[in-house]
């Protein structure tokens, strides 16, 4: 190891390279756990923005009611020897059903 002060990085403010080199050795060990932890939280919001925003711009499908969410999947019931599309998704433990329509359209 080098007797030299380590260079800081030039994308580092003077004001932040002053501060730390007042700090102490024990100082800058926590500050170092705590960059860390910091760059993670905010490269894990980075992520989680750019995928709330790919989710946000697939598009809709046609025939989905206003009042039905983008994440719906389309299931087939049998009530009365008859089958129905529905809507269905999930809100928090329950799932919710809202009717499409029949699956042979004559019925």
């Amino acid at each position: 190891m080098s007797y030299e002060p380590p260079t800081p990085p030039a994308e580092l403010p003077a004001d932040i390279v002053d501060t730390l080199n007042g700090c102490s050795p024990d100082q800058l060990q926590h500050v170092a756990r705590y960059a860390e932890a910091v760059a993670e939280h905010k490269e894990r919001e980075a992520r989680l923005n750019e995928e709330s925003e790919e989710d946000e711009i697939e598009e809709r499908p046609d025939d989905l009611p206003d009042d039905v969410p983008a994440k719906a999947t389309i299931t087939i019931k049998e009530i009365n020897d008859n089958r129905y599309y529905y809507w269905q998704w999930r809100e928090g433990d329950t799932v919710t059903s809202k009717y499409k329509g029949p699956v042979n359209p004559d019925e």
